[in-house]
């Protein structure tokens, strides 16, 4: 028997009762599974629930490369002038308004043993009742030997950025069964997340780990083995649990992230300044991104995944009505109103960013049947039925025949 809905709402939604009285859960068929509907009307810009992950962990390489986040809540740790300073690679540079940074140093803490960093006592105690307690490596921290930090390695030497997932997810779901005093009840809130068939579950793998992916997942299953064998959880440890496991972090994993520079952004396009000064900081923020994008590329902020119990109930759509965001620097994750919904309509997000989005219905379906295995129904691809089954590549390239070569390299320069 699953967790009831209301223990759901209870656990996951920020607050429970608002969630309850704005969605509801329900079973759709047995080709499309669940759905979040609305209960009543929903404005557009309106927040339809705020969520807590179920679990979460900053990628691998994300952390090894020193983008400082909250172990528990990804919280950036940095300031935002340290954050600037680091992705410039110069120490020197100063941000105007630093009062507008929201980064409270003061309340940050580290646990005693193992000296992972958190941005508060309550972050801290968090950890520590649900997972840290059997993930907590003590003083072997920087010992390579350690089951843990050979099963982080292996996975950091099999999975490089753009990551898009964690070793260490599976390990939290694991370590919150351990410690916890009801193990039936996570283990049955974790059976709440959708699951595939075999085949389908070993493409999600095939696409995570790459072309060798079942000689690497069976080196990961055995060092994960070694490090967190739980017997109430035995069939996680079997090869077919084990691509089980995967396959269900890399269906519903929703990607994380946080920055303290951006969150100064927002808060000095919020000050009121006369118009010479709105336009000097204006124009010192576009030189600011222009020089980090020169020096550090795409990888601005801390980076994760987590799994949200509500947020996982969202089917795909080409035209969503809904979309998630992360305003708050954490993990905490707002589901928010594209346009009006009403009572008994399905809640959608689109698992395709914006310009995934404006593809052809081929080049949009290719993407969802690589990474999510299933073909989009929505009223977009519906009306698109009858359009040639052309990649957009494919289309560019037809309508792009008998083009001077000027005109080509301009239409380049236009798409970038």
């Amino acid at each position: 028997m699953a967790a009831s809905m209301a223990e759901l709402f209870c656990f996951c939604a920020v607050p429970a009762g608002a969630a309850r009285a704005t969605v509801e859960v329900r079973f759709i068929s047995s080709l499309k599974g669940k759905g979040l509907f609305a209960t009543r009307n929903i404005h557009k810009g309106e927040t339809i629930f705020l969520e807590k992950p179920v679990v979460s962990s900053q990628f691998l390489w994300n952390a090894l490369y020193r983008y400082k986040a909250c172990d528990h809540c990804l919280r950036a740790l940095e300031t935002a002038e340290e954050n600037a300073q680091r992705l410039l690679g110069k120490s020197c540079r100063v941000l105007p308004h630093p009062e507008q940074c929201s980064i409270r140093k003061d309340l940050h803490q580290h646990c005693p043993h193992c000296q992972v960093a958190y941005c508060s006592a309550e972050c801290r105690h968090s950890a520590f009742e649900q997972y840290h307690q059997v993930l907590c490596l003590g003083p072997s921290r920087e010992d390579p030997k350690h089951p843990l930090n050979k099963l982080q390695d292996t996975w950091r030497n099999i999975h490089y950025p753009p990551e898009t997932s964690s070793i260490m997810l599976l390990a939290r779901m694991v370590a919150t069964v351990k410690q916890a005093k009801d193990k039936d009840w996570w283990i049955k809130l974790f059976s709440q997340f959708c699951s595939k068939t075999a085949n389908e579950e070993e493409e999600i793998v095939h696409k995570l780990l790459g072309d060798k992916f079942k000689g690497q997942l069976e080196l990961l299953r055995q060092l994960f083995t070694e490090a967190l064998y739980e017997e109430r959880l035995s069939r996680w440890f079997t090869p077919e649990g084990f691509q089980s496991l995967f396959a269900l972090v890399g269906t519903n994993g929703q990607g994380i992230g946080t920055s303290s520079l951006s969150q100064w952004v927002h808060a000095c396009d919020a000050l009121e300044l006369p118009p010479h000064e709105r336009e000097q900081l204006d124009a010192f923020i576009d030189q600011l991104y222009k020089d980090i994008e020169k020096e550090t590329g795409e990888f601005l902020n801390c980076e994760g995944s987590g799994l949200y119990v509500l947020q996982s109930c969202c089917n795909h759509s080409c035209i969503p009505n809904a979309e998630t965001s992360f305003p708050d620097n954490n993990f905490l994750l707002h589901l928010i109103a594209l346009e009006e919904i009403k009572p008994g309509e399905e809640i959608c997000i689109s698992y395709l960013d914006c310009c995934q989005r404006e593809r052809s219905r081929h080049s949009r379906h290719k993407i969802l049947r690589e990474h999510y295995l299933f073909t989009c129904s929505c009223p977009k691809c519906l009306a698109q039925a009858d359009d040639a089954n052309l990649t957009s590549e494919e289309e560019e390239e037809l309508e792009g025949e008998g083009e001077t070569d000027d005109a080509e390299l301009e239409d380049e320069m236009t798409d970038v």
